[in-house]
Parts: structure tokens; sequence; C-alpha cells
């Protein structure tokens, strides 16, 4: 894309200036109290920019580069795993035994060798076993720790380096779709004003791209040379495990400028998007935050293993008992009358054992004797069969066809064999969202235009809907143009709830039938094909093929689909070859799915400047593509209390409009008396979409008369010029104040495309009696959505929510928002132990900010509590960190075999303290 690679005052800077479009806190550094704690305990570390050799010595000299994941090295191997072997109660004893065997061996029965090489080969064959899944961890850790990146050696000069020889202090150069090696600050990028955008999957795991932007003041370090004179002190946070918080100040030219999160690029973390970033080390190796986040392979023993170690116990106490009445009584009958009886020869033979003048050591001896004898009552050859018997259960495991996955060509693989009976005894689940739920593929499926619903195609959610309401599924069979025998519009009937459930009987009726036949049937209809564009899976030819043209009122479908073309962040980034359809990257995958939409009906979002859109619309009076230009004037981006995003663009005319896109309840109170038109046909459509499990968003715009939109936006002006906390409260006031009178075009659905079968397995599950906690660093609207999607949460479900309130948040003491959860919690606590409550299933949603305060160590058990009476929980916004913990803390407060499951790296901690961790082979990497 000529605009945003190339162009600009040098080589290779991009045009869009996004500092004068964004608003609100997504690109701008904090300014509150937090500076005040540099240099106080918990805020003291020192970075020299481009003077890592500074590093070298103390005070300030910090960790290299290097990471290991591995359990064991050279030198802790054998002892470490010799330990963990002998945690085994049996092994010990066998140990024992095999000890007694070689020092005593008069008065060992039988062999040695016959007691120590079983226990040999169990030992051996486990430590083997351990061995190689050690080498594994120490061969991916030797992959990462040898990856290169460019480093400023001095007079400019950027030379290849392998990440674990990175310094703090150290410059580096990241190119586009590379990984940064350490926590970087940003220092400039290929974009005119610093911005980049960053891919976090393997932190968080969201795919949609996160924005970061430079300070103002290193915004011309942007070519190599420029870093030849470069030094400057980096006064930040010590390293801590927070993903989403930072704290820091860069001295620069004599000037102090404080920056956050927002300047900060996190090791792991991937460059999309951009040409190139440069930035300085603040953190490296076990110091930075996905390191911190991680936690050390553990190791895991089944609850029937650690249930035979108690077995063990009682066995030997019988074995003890045996050996010592064997040894009571045969010193009795050496002490008697017995040594006088001269056919016994006791004087002539000298038996230890039988010593009538030390009886008590002879019964010692026959104690010890007795051990070794009876030592097979704890059968090592059972240890031997059970230990051959999970390794060919394993190999079945990894055999398996029906879990064998054809696009990947991969089975599935079991990495340990200690865990299979634990299987069928999982109480508690754990489980990822993103990529382990979801496919991570967002889909455009279904819209409502001037109150007119549009798109007919069925997925998976809408079966197992049909199923969960026990509907008596028929056959209805209709026109893919949406049209009944007579050619009327189906969409264009008013009809009420009872026939809306008949009407969806009856399409799943049609759907199941249809999955009857063969894929190249004649008789599928053709929205039941597979889509062949990523990210579209609409079918309707009302709209399609540019046949919307030939309908009444176009003029609010053409403004309908302009929103869906201009009102976004996202930027053209390739042609795809084989379609020839432009590609998109933004901030969220929803606004990639509604470009790649707006495409297809018409509406393609060709390239942006700093200050201009440019789209290549089909013009309705010709039915020809022309390409109009739209000047951006203003960008209200979206937030999680705004709920909602908008854009102020000018057209070749002069007229300016707002196009605004946002939750439905949120736009309904803005929307004009007389732009309420369609409100009732699209408020039932969108409660049909939601019964689909689909994610909606309304779309409305307005017309703004010129000196309306200067008085605001003088307004508006103030607002971004002003500093402190009361900046983001201004910034949304004056945006209210033009995000009103609006009038309603229509909303749309799009489908986060869950995995095969996620419904119905939830759905089979939660009948069984498990219960699933789901586990997301998404937003708690996206994480709902997805939990009505696949089943997690029913309507007929009861919804607890725990969030901190406004007055708590606004207070930040801990004090006061400990007091409010707390308050929370026992109202939801005592609503679910309710005589009223008793057979109604609970869910529980829980947002970041409450959770972290409810899992301190004087709340947890309360909430705990609370958490594991509900049938569902959802925990939204949590760190990789918090994860583990939550895994940790449910296994230990339940005492409940529980089982984790995950397909990123930011799921790793919660697989290893699981019970059982289930890792999937996903889109995010296979840490």
């Amino acid at each position: 894309m000529a605009e945003t690679s190339s162009g600009g005052k040098k080589k290779g800077k991009g045009k869009v200036k996004w500092s004068k479009l964004y608003t609100f806190s997504c690109l701008r550094p904090s300014f509150d109290t937090d500076q005040q704690l540099l240099g106080q305990p918990g805020f003291s570390r020192v970075v020299f920019c481009n003077e890592s050799r500074l590093h070298h010595l103390k005070p300030h000299k910090y960790p290299n580069n290097y990471i290991s994941t591995t359990k064991y090295n050279v030198a802790t191997f054998l002892p470490k795993a010799l330990f963990e072997q002998f945690r085994r109660v049996a092994n010990l004893y066998f140990l024992f035994a095999a000890v007694l065997s070689l020092t005593l061996t008069s008065l060992a029965p039988f062999s040695p060798a016959s007691m120590v090489a079983p226990l040999v080969f169990v030992v051996g064959i486990s430590m083997l076993k351990e061995a190689l899944e050690d080498w594994h961890r120490f061969l991916q850790d030797l992959n990462v720790n040898s990856r290169k990146v460019m480093v400023h050696t001095g007079n400019g000069l950027f030379v290849e380096k392998a990440w674990k020889a990175l310094c703090v202090g150290d410059v580096v150069k990241i190119n586009k779709n590379e990984y940064f090696p350490s926590d970087l600050l940003l220092l400039s990028s290929s974009y005119e004003d610093g911005l980049c955008y960053v891919e976090t999957m393997n932190l968080d795991g969201e795919t949609n791209l996160k924005v970061k932007r430079c300070l103002e003041a290193t915004l011309g370090l942007d070519e190599d040379s420029d870093f030849q004179k470069f030094k400057s002190t980096i006064r930040c946070e010590d390293p801590n495990a927070s993903l989403y918080t930072f704290v820091g100040n860069l001295d620069f030219e004599n000037q102090s400028y404080p920056f956050g999160p927002c300047q900060v690029l996190l090791r792991d973390s991937k460059l999309r998007n951009t040409d190139y970033v440069f930035g300085v080390v603040i953190f490296t190796g076990p110091d930075t935050k996905v390191v911190r986040n991680s936690t050390r392979p553990p190791s895991k023993r089944s609850r029937i293993e650690r249930k035979m170690d108690y077995v063990i116990y009682v066995l030997f106490s019988i074995l003890v008992f045996i050996s010592l009445v064997n040894s009571v009584g045969s010193t009795l009958y050496t002490d008697s009358d017995s040594f006088k009886w001269w056919y016994l020869r006791f004087q002539e033979h000298k038996n230890p054992f039988f010593n009538p003048s030390k009886p008590l050591y002879s019964g010692f001896l026959q104690f010890v004797r007795a051990l070794i004898l009876y030592g097979y009552l704890i059968p090592i050859s059972l240890y031997v069969s059970i230990e051959l018997v999970k390794v060919l259960q394993a190999m079945l495991i990894n055999k398996d066809l029906q879990m064998y996955d054809e696009i990947s060509s991969k089975f599935v693989e079991a990495r340990t064999s200690n865990l299979n009976e634990e299987l069928g005894q999982v109480e508690m689940i754990l489980s990822d969202k993103t990529g382990t739920l979801t496919c991570n593929q967002m889909e455009f499926r279904k819209c409502s235009i001037e109150g007119i619903s549009y798109g007919g195609d069925m997925n998976e959610v809408d079966i197992a809907a049909s199923k969960r309401m026990n509907i008596d599924v028929e056959r209805y069979r209709f026109s893919l143009d949406g049209s009944d025998s007579t050619g009327r519009s189906l969409e264009m009937f008013e009809f009420s709830a009872a026939d809306h459930a008949s009407t969806e009987k009856d399409v799943l009726g049609h759907e199941q039938g249809a999955e009857n036949l063969g894929t190249n049937d004649s008789r599928i209809p053709a929205f039941r094909k597979e889509s062949m564009i990523k990210g579209f899976n609409f079918r309707d030819d009302q709209l399609l093929n540019k046949l919307w043209i030939y309908r009444s009122n176009v003029s609010d479908m053409v403004m309908f689909f302009r929103v869906m073309a201009l009102c976004h962040t996202g930027i053209p980034v390739d042609d795809d070859d084989q379609t020839g359809k432009v590609m998109y990257e933004a901030e969220s995958p929803e606004e990639v799915c509604f470009l790649i939409a707006a495409q297809e009906f018409g509406f393609k979002f060709c390239r942006r400047s700093q200050s201009v859109m440019v789209l290549s619309e089909l013009d309705p009076s010709s039915g020809l593509e022309v390409e109009r230009k739209y000047k951006l004037l203003n960008l209200l981006e979206f937030s999680s209390s705004r709920k909602r995003m908008s854009v102020i663009v000018s057209d070749e005319n002069g007229q300016i409009f707002l196009l605004c896109k946002g939750a439905d309840n949120i736009v309904f109170d803005r929307l004009a008396d007389n732009g309420r038109t369609y409100q009732q046909a699209t408020t039932m459509h969108l409660l049909s979409y939601a019964e689909d499990g689909l994610r909606t968003l309304v779309f409305a715009y307005r017309k703004v008369e010129v000196n309306v939109y200067e008085r605001w936006n003088s307004t508006f002006t103030k607002a971004k010029a002003t500093m402190g906390p009361q900046r983001e409260e201004e910034l949304e006031n004056a945006a209210a104040i033009i995000e009103k009178e609006l009038i309603l075009l229509g909303a749309v659905a799009v489908d986060d495309k869950l995995q095969d079968g996620v419904p119905e397995c939830i759905d089979r599950l939660a009948q069984a009696g498990l219960k699933i906690w789901l586990l997301t660093g998404d937003k708690m609207e996206t994480a709902v959505n997805i939990g009505y999607a696949c089943s997690l949460l029913r309507h007929d479900m009861k919804q607890l929510h725990l969030s901190l309130s406004k007055e708590a948040e606004t207070s930040n003491q801990v004090k006061v928002m400990k007091e409010d959860i707390l308050h929370q919690i026992q109202s939801s606590y005592d609503m679910t132990i309710d005589e009223k409550n008793k057979e109604a299933p609970f869910a529980l949603v829980v947002d970041g900010k409450a959770l972290e305060i409810a899992l301190r160590s004087d709340t947890r058990d309360q909430f705990l509590q609370l958490a594991v009476s509900c049938a569902s929980v959802i925990c939204c916004r949590v760190s990789p960190k918090q994860k583990a913990f939550i895994t940790r803390s449910v296994k230990q407060h339940t005492g409940k075999t529980t089982l984790a499951i995950g397909d990123g790296a930011n799921d790793v901690g919660m697989i290893q303290e699981a019970d059982i961790g289930v890792g999937i082979s996903g889109m995010e990497g296979m840490q």
C-alpha cells in the first residue's frame, strides 16, 4: 500500500498520522500519580540506552537474554530425576529391600539380582522418559535463543546477533513479522508518527492487532545513522508479571518524558503491518513479562498413583507385622529348651539364626530375613505391568484415527503416559477461549438493512440450539433469494415469537436434511457450500452480485455499506493472488470481517492517507464502480465504557457525516425521533441473531451541518488538550455531544466460528455434571457472546456478574474495592443457596479488575466458594499467571480432578497447574 508504506519525509516512512485521529488513552502515556513512585522500592530500575556495557557491572547488572524452560540440566538431572522416582513409596521400599539384599547377602533367601534388576528397569525406563521430554524442551529453547535480531553496535551500524546475546540498554531494529526478543521501549517506527501494530497472540491469546505509539521526543530516531550519538536514561518499574501496566520515564535531551504500556513492546509479541521499528531493551530473559508469567514444568502424578502410595503403606505395615510375628516366634523357640534336643545339633552347625546364647540377635536376623522373603507381598512386577500398560495406552491414543487432524496431518500426542487413568475422573474443566473453543476466524453471517434481514445460512450453533430446546425438526425448503412460491420476500412478513420458533424449526430441518446428502449432491442449496472467501460466510442473492441496486430504497443501503467501509481503523495490506481481493489488517477481527463484507457488496476500501480514505464504490444509478475520496476529520474510537465507535468524514461535495457503529442499547438511546423507522424490525432481528449465538453491532449515521461541526470541533479540541485524569471523561462528554440525533440504518451479525462440535461437547459435559470455567484475555462482552454460542451460557441460567462499581474503581483504594467485591460475592452466594433457586443453574461472569481483587488471600476463599457453586464460570481479562493461579486455587479448594485445555503460549501455566493438561496445536504457537 503506497500511502502507508512509502513516501513521507524520509524513505520508507508512512503517512498516516494517527495521533491526530485517536483521542482516548490507547495512545497516550498516563500522567497520574504512578510517576511519583519512580525511585521507590519496586520502581528502581535504571537503563542506560545505547550503553549496554554499563550493565555488565553492579549495581546496574541485569540478567542476559538467555531463557531456559527445561526441568533439568547436566548437573541436576541425576539427583532431581532420582528424587522424582523415589517420591513413589513403592520405589523407596524396593530400594530398601535391594540395599538389604546386597549388604546382607547371607541373610537373603534368594539372589540379590532378583531384587535389583526389576527396580533398575522400572526406575531406568521412567528416567529415560523424563530425559527425552526434557531434551525436547532444550531443543525448543535452543531454537528460540538462537534467533537473530539487528543490534546497534556503534557508529550507526546494526549487525545481527543471537537473542541470547542481547543486553539491557541495547538498541535493536525489528522488521515486519518478526518477534520482539525482549521487552522494549518503542523509539520510532516506519510510520511518520511512530505508530506500529503488534500481535500479542502468544501473550493473551488475542489475534486482533494492538496499536503502539512511541513518544514524540524520539520520533526523529527513524534511521540507522540517527543512533550514532543517541544517549538517554530510562527509570522504570522493576520486573513484574503484569502484562497490562507499566510505569516509566525517559530522560532525553535534558527533558523527562513519562511513558506507559502503550509505548512498551513485550517479548514474544509480533510486529505486524509495520515495516520496522526501533526499540531499546528494558527487560531481558527471566525479567521479561512473558517469562515472569510462565511456570516451571511440574511433575504430575495421577490420583491412583498417589492412592497406591497409601496402599503400599498398609501392605508394608502388614509385612512388618508378619515379619515381627515370625521374629518373635523364632526368638521364643530359640530361647526354649529346644537347644538341648541332641538331634537338632545346634552346637555343631553354629547357625546365627538359631543361636541359643543370643536369642534376641537371632530374632532380629529372622526379622530381616522375613522382610526380604515376604517382600513380594508388595509386587514390583505389578508396577512393571502398569508402566507397560500405560505406555501401550499412550501408543493407542497417539494412533486414534478419530483424533487425527487432516488439515495439519497430525495425530494426537500423549506427552506423558502417567495420567491416562485420570481422564475418566475429571470433574472440573478450565478452558481457554480463542483458538480452543473458537477457530480464530470471524465470519460475516447476517445483516439487517432498512428493517429487512438478509443472510440465511445456518451454523452448528443453530443446530445445537435446536437440540437443547427439543425442537421437532421438520424439512423446510425455501429458495436462495429468500422468496416463497408467490415470489414475495420472506423477510417482509411480520411474525410473532411463536412463528419465529416455527420458522427456525423448519430451517433446521432443512439443514439436517441437507447434511444427509452427499457434498456434491445437486439438491444441496448453494448457501450450504463452504465459503471460498475467508471471513465472509454470507448467502443471500438479494444483496450479492450487485443485485441490491435494484431494490426500492437504495440510498439507505448505500449509507449502510459506507458505514461498514469507513468506520474502522483498518489498513489494506495486500492483494490475494487467488481471488484478486484486497486483504486487510485492523485492531479487531470484526473490523477485518466488515471490510471484507463491504468489498463483497461493492464498497472496497482501497487506501488511506493522513486525512483521506478512498473507496471504490458501486454506483447504483449506473451499476459501475467509481472511486470516491472522503476526508477523515475525526475518529472517536471504541472503548469498553463507550461501547461504540464513530468517524466524522466529509464527502467530495463538502457534506459532513458522522458514521457510527456500536452496541444496540447504546446506539438506540442516541437515535433521533425521525431516525427510528426501522427500530422495531431491527430489534426483532437482533434477538434472532443473538439466539443464533452471533455477535451483533448496530449501524447509524448523522448528517452534520458545517457550523455545528465547527462549534463542536472547538470543544473537542479543548478536551484533547486537557491533561490529567479528567481528560478521558471530558473527551467522552465531548464525543457524546455530537453522537446523537442519529438515523438508524440496520445491524450486522458476525460469527466467531466455533471449533467443530463445541456446543454439543460442552452440553454433554454439563449433563454429566462437569463444571466448566472459561478463562480468557478477551473483554467481558466478547466472552459472554461466545459463552452463549458454545452452550456454556444458556438462557435458562441465572447470571451473576462480578465487577467493580464505578465508585470503588475511581477511589483507587484497595480497601474500598475489596469491600465492594466482598459485598457482591456474599449477595450472589446468598442467591445461590436460596431455596427458591436450588433447581436453577447459575453462571458467574467476572471481569479482570474484580478478579484481581477476588484472588487476594483474604477474599479468595469466599470467591471460590461462590464460583464452585455455579455450573459455569467466565473470567475475563485474565493474564497467563492468573490463569495458572486460578487453576491451582480451584484444584486446592475443591480437591477434585481438574483438566485445563488451551492452544497458546499464554495457556502453558494453566496447563501445567492442572491435574491434566491438554494443549491444542492451533494458531498460537506450540510452546
